[in-house]
């Protein structure tokens, strides 16, 4: 085995420190040599080992009746009936997507989606959380669009619908776009896949793709460092995908699974065989040895450590049974799938690379997973944050419908269609509930089960008291979920935020997952998996912090989906839930008042929960004919968005708080022969009558649009920003 020592500066090169680089050779009890430095690199990098956040998830729950599959493995997996299971799962591709725009978004999706199908799911349904600078400038507006156009190429290549997300804008995000993909899949409940390696002796086979040099580093040169000027030169760290080759992989994984061909399964994703060898080793408590000269390359000359760690696309490592290999041969031949086998499941409990014979790195695997460091943070509370609401009132010089009408074409409220037509929604024929509303609705088919799912965050409030933003983020996906009549399940996340060594940092993570858990708690929501995006700064500065996440939720029959449009005339219009709201961190504030300051209000999360279960109730009856979240721009915007679906205008007499936002308020309509029926079943639910639907303009109070009017400054704001048309 090679013997070179590893100078200081490599090591600090790789984003190792001294103390980690010492830790390092005491474990080993000899100094590492170049290959294995470059392999602890990654896999102590922040991105692999969680070091500064493992600690702070241990207070999510993450066990509950329908859980099959916590955190720890490619993606969580909840029971929801009728012998079926869904696989959830939400990952960032941040650095990659700020460097390279459409590869680093189009990669953010073919990672995701081999996280689902490395659990035995077919992947079903995607979801995208994106947040850009403001599209003031042409650099942002081709971020933007060559984000939306790289998510949009690789799902729709694959045949698998984009059915929801988010997409807001700030200018804290001007130099870290923010790129968070969400992906669901469905399994038979009893063929859930581990990623353990087990059985001595049993082959570890790469399939899929050749290895090239893309994406190597990508964990520790993008994922775990901050930005600065240049960075455009790390470009050769975004991998490059294939969506055409990802679709063969799907479909070649789950015919292997189903001929019961696997032992084991992992996704190769950042730090490639390096994390997915290790990783599986580890799980399975045993050892490997790998092969690299048998590693079909794309490239000549790649040096093992090349080799080893790469990232690039759509490839998955298997434990097989000598036994099963040539069946498993020949179904990767039929889908055209390279398959190699490049090593053995061994009981040394080390992973031991070789290359042409010679022995070029031995590690014992649990230094690389279970030894990797884990640090508390230091917590600072930031001087911004105050403890009081900014006491801030609607600005008496703006007219309430001329604010109504500035909300309405503000690119973070106005309709995202120029964004979601750029998707397959439909393909699969599961979506029941298109991009739109508050969820996206997908049948289980051939069952009468559907799913309801969305995405949600908020930095702008998270920014103003990350506790608070953190219990809302869940909140509000949770909301969003049940206004459709599901009963929300199940959460994953994503934790975006800047550098957790500053202290500011530390204090905002810490506090966010602490808001988050107790909602989760309140509300009876696991968290099944999930993923930590730190160092997401540029020049020192930080992003807002910006938890993401994802709720899925269960409905019995597919036909008692709610949508957020309002159906007929003359509709009872009523508002279900209590809750503060105020006009601190609010769109109002933001774009009328052009400041964010203040507190935002602290959610009530047991009204929320009782909010929750009226909603599935209520859907359950047939009760509801519509349903849409009090949401960004307040109850105004959320009544014009409904009229707005549904083509039909709306009056609203009672609305003393129009651009206020907070939590648990949702606006229904109803027939009105079915409204005593919503009464008698809201228990502890504020049920209040505000409004009717018809005619031909939004009127919420002094607020007065014709609805041709509000639909054009709505669906015509981002157009014409992106296309200068309407």
């Amino acid at each position: 085995m090679s013997t070179i020592e590893s100078t200081p500066s490599l090591h600090r090169s790789l984003g190792l420190t001294d103390a980690e680089f010492e830790r390092i050779a005491e474990l080993l009890e000899r100094a590492p040599n170049d290959f294995e430095l470059a392999v602890f690199s990654l896999l102590w990098s922040e991105h692999c080992a969680y070091k500064h956040s493992r600690r702070l998830l241990a207070a999510f729950p993450t066990t509950g009746e329908r859980v099959l599959q916590g955190p720890g493995e490619n993606a969580g997996v909840i029971d929801v009936g009728d012998g079926l299971a869904v696989a959830l799962k939400v990952e960032s591709h941040n650095h990659p997507s700020a460097v390279e725009p459409f590869q680093g978004a189009a990669t953010g999706v073919g990672g995701i989606l081999r996280d689902i199908f490395a659990m035995g799911a077919r992947p079903i349904a995607i979801l995208d959380s994106l947040r850009f600078g403001e599209l003031d400038s042409e650099r942002q507006r081709h971020l933007f669009a060559r984000v939306v156009e790289g998510v949009g190429h690789y799902g729709n290549c694959v045949g698998v619908a984009n059915v929801g997300g988010e997409v807001e804008f700030e200018p804290a995000y001007e130099n870290n776009c923010l790129v968070n993909a969400m992906c669901i899949g469905v399994l038979p409940a009893d063929r859930l896949q581990s990623a353990g390696a087990a059985g001595p002796g049993n082959l570890l086979v790469l399939y899929g793709s050749k290895t090239g040099r893309d994406g190597i580093g990508g964990a520790s040169v993008l994922a775990s460092q901050g930005f600065e000027e240049g960075s455009e030169a790390k470009r050769p760290s975004v991998q490059i995908g294939d969506p055409f080759t990802g679709k063969k992989l799907i479909e070649c994984t789950l015919e292997l699974l189903d001929q019961g061909l696997i032992v084991s399964l992992q996704d190769l994703g950042a730090a490639g065989l390096a994390s997915s060898t290790s990783e599986m080793a580890s799980a399975g408590g045993v050892g490997l040895d790998v092969d690299l000269s048998a590693v079909p390359v794309r490239e000549e000359g790649m040096e093992p450590f090349e080799i080893m760690i790469s990232e690039s696309q759509e490839r998955m490592a298997a434990i097989v049974e000598p036994a099963s290999w040539e069946a498993m041969a020949a179904v990767c031949r039929r889908w055209e799938v390279d398959a190699t086998v490049i090593g053995e499941v061994t009981e040394t409990g080390r992973l031991r690379a070789f290359h042409s014979g010679e022995l070029v790195g031995d590690i014992p695997v649990e230094t690389l997973t279970e030894r990797a460091p884990r640090y508390d943070v230091e917590r600072e509370r930031p001087a911004r944050l105050v403890d009081l609401p900014s006491g801030a009132g609607e600005d008496p010089g703006t007219p309430p419908e001329a604010a109504l009408r500035a909300l309405l074409a503000a690119p973070g409220v106005a309709s995202r269609r120029w964004v979601t037509r750029q998707y397959d929604q439909l393909v699969g024929s599961g979506t029941v509930v298109r991009p739109g509303g508050d969820a996206a609705v997908v049948r289980l088919t051939p069952s009468d089960r559907a799913i309801a799912v969305s995405l949600d965050g908020n930095g702008r409030r998270t920014w103003l008291d990350p506790r608070r933003g953190g219990m809302s983020a869940v909140c509000e996906a949770a909301r969003n979920v049940a206004c459709t009549g599901a009963r929300p399940a199940a959460v994953t996340n994503c934790l975006n935020f800047a550098n957790p060594e500053h202290a500011e940092v530390g204090y905002e993570l810490a506090e966010a997952i602490g808001g988050m858990a107790d909602a989760c708690r309140a509300l009876g929501l696991p968290v099944v998996s999930g993923n930590v995006s730190l160092y997401n700064e540029h020049d020192g500065r930080p992003i807002p912090p910006t938890p993401v996440v994802g709720v899925v939720g269960v409905l019995d029959h597919a036909e008692l989906a709610v949508r957020a449009a309002f159906c007929e005339e003359g509709d009872v219009v009523l508002l279900a839930g209590v809750g503060a709201s105020a006009l601190d961190g609010s769109d109002y504030q933001k774009v009328v008042l052009g400041e964010t300051a203040g507190r935002i209000p602290e959610p009530d999360l047991e009204a929320e929960r009782a909010l929750h279960a009226f909603l599935a109730a209520a859907a359950g009856r047939k009760l509801l004919r519509s349903a849409h979240d009090v949401g960004g721009g307040g109850l105004a915007v959320a009544v014009a968005e409904s009229a707005m679906a549904g083509g039909i205008g709306v009056r609203v007499e009672e609305a003393p708080d129009l651009f206020g936002e907070g939590d648990g308020r949702v606006v229904i309509s109803a027939r009105r022969a079915d409204v005593p029926a919503l009464r008698k079943l809201s228990g502890p639910v504020p049920l209040k009558r505000i409004g009717t639907v018809g005619g031909g303009e939004i009127a919420v109070g002094p607020a007065r649009i014709a609805l041709a009017e509000a639909i054009d400054l709505y669906e015509g704001a981002l157009p014409r920003i992106m296309e200068g048309g309407a």
